[in-house]
């Protein structure tokens, strides 16, 4: 196994993680990957809740180790007058805090954006929620299916004749995510000039709408709404999947490019269609798709992908294979990025999981670690960063305003 890398653009960065599942621990992972210290600061007795999702093999989860590698955890009363009053302390020496709740949750606890900023000015603040800090629905609890469907995603996922359906990722939580961590940046870049933090305040809904950069414009100068397609583009044909002899591929035949219509058709074996007025162009190709596709498909069926693939890839007409997970995962490509490196693991021993998709230079993104047992690292977190001496930590463990295990749990 390769060595982990040691630095990163973010190295000198400390943030404090308080959220759990998916979308915020998202964020903190895409901070940690580029080289943040990034402190979960977890919630007694169980800790984040994804540590009991599965898959679970022997007590441990696959879902927590993928998202909170590279992470220190510690666990901390946050109820109790202590608890938060080292956790304040923290705030003054940290440079982001990141937190998934339902608005009015910290402020509820004391320690919403508001009352850290007065502790620590510089401080980033950044919250992810369903509907965000603002408007009618902010005290809406949301996960990602649900606002997948509020934002439109699912009305157009799927096929025509069927069912509308959630895509094969976490899009409503990735996507906050990576938004809340581009947020984050931007902050601490401008935190460089002014010498103030600010809080980010990040909707799923609103990123779910931010990412679907053509329904929204197509609903709005077409006033037509945008419905299922399938795989296929709603301008561009053919642009989508086709079955094969042995499996399946993808095509996108490009708008600029001359003559790769003419190129396809006389591969395919059907230079009929060349000019045939029907799909002479892309607009009318556009109109008349449904006469189309069944030529199209009936003749990529006559070969295997890979033939298919390298017969067109010969003109310069993109297409490519339409792999599997485990098919992907085996791709030399994928091993040359060092996209699935090995991490280590108590439980599941050496793993392969996703890597970050930075590639710099100089500072080098990437895994850092495995994952964390809840509050194992309560003990050096604090003795570092606030100089608590062992008497006083023995004696906050014993009182349980601080934790450094999760009692036993049954798990399936």
């Amino acid at each position: 196994m390769p060595p982990l890398p040691t630095n990163g653009p973010l190295q000198g960065i400390r943030v404090l993680d308080l959220t759990w599942v998916l979308s915020g621990p998202f964020c903190t992972l895409t901070l940690c990957d580029l080289g943040a210290d990034v402190i979960k600061v977890e919630r007694p007795p169980y800790g984040d809740v994804s540590r009991t999702t599965g898959p679970i093999v022997d007590g441990e989860s696959g879902y927590f180790f993928s998202v909170n590698r590279g992470k220190r955890s510690m666990a901390l009363d946050l109820t109790s007058d202590e608890g938060k009053e080292l956790f304040l302390r923290l705030v003054r020496e940290a440079d982001v805090v990141v937190e998934n709740f339902t608005p009015g949750k910290m402020e509820a606890l004391g320690l919403g954006y508001p009352q850290l900023s007065e502790v620590n000015p510089r401080l980033i603040y950044a919250a992810i929620s369903g509907y965000g800090q603002t408007g009618p629905m902010r005290e809406k609890p949301a996960l990602d299916v649900i606002v997948q469907g509020a934002g439109g995603v699912m009305s157009v996922t799927g096929y025509p004749d069927g069912d509308p359906a959630r895509p094969g990722l976490s899009l409503g939580d990735v996507a906050a995510g990576l938004y809340c961590a581009i947020g984050v940046l931007a902050a601490l870049q401008e935190r460089e000039r002014s010498g103030t933090g600010q809080m980010v305040d990040i909707s799923m809904l609103d990123c779910q709408i931010a990412i679907q950069e053509n329904a929204y414009m197509r609903y709005h100068v077409t006033k037509e709404e945008p419905v299922r397609l399938g795989t296929r583009h709603p301008s561009a044909v053919p642009f989508q999947a086709f079955p094969t002899s042995d499996g399946w591929m993808v095509l996108a035949l490009a708008w600029s490019v001359p003559n790769q219509w003419a190129l396809l058709c006389s591969e395919l074996g059907v230079p009929e269609l060349i000019d045939d007025e029907r799909f002479h162009s892309a607009a009318a190709r556009s109109r008349n798709h449904a006469e189309l596709e069944p030529l199209l498909k009936a003749a990529f069926k006559q070969r295997t992908t890979t033939e298919w693939v390298s017969a067109l890839e010969q003109y310069g007409i993109p297409c490519g294979p339409l792999n599997t997970i485990a098919e992907t995962a085996a791709m030399e490509q994928v091993a040359e990025r060092d996209m699935l490196p090995e991490v280590p693991h108590k439980t599941f021993g050496p793993t392969r999981l996703a890597n970050s998709p930075f590639k710099l230079s100089r500072t080098p993104a990437g895994v850092r670690g495995t994952s964390p047992d809840m509050g194992q690292h309560s003990r050096e977190v604090l003795s570092e960063v606030l100089g608590v001496d062992a008497s006083v930590l023995d004696d906050l463990v014993a009182r349980q305003v601080v934790w450094e295990e999760r009692p036993e749990v049954e798990l399936g």
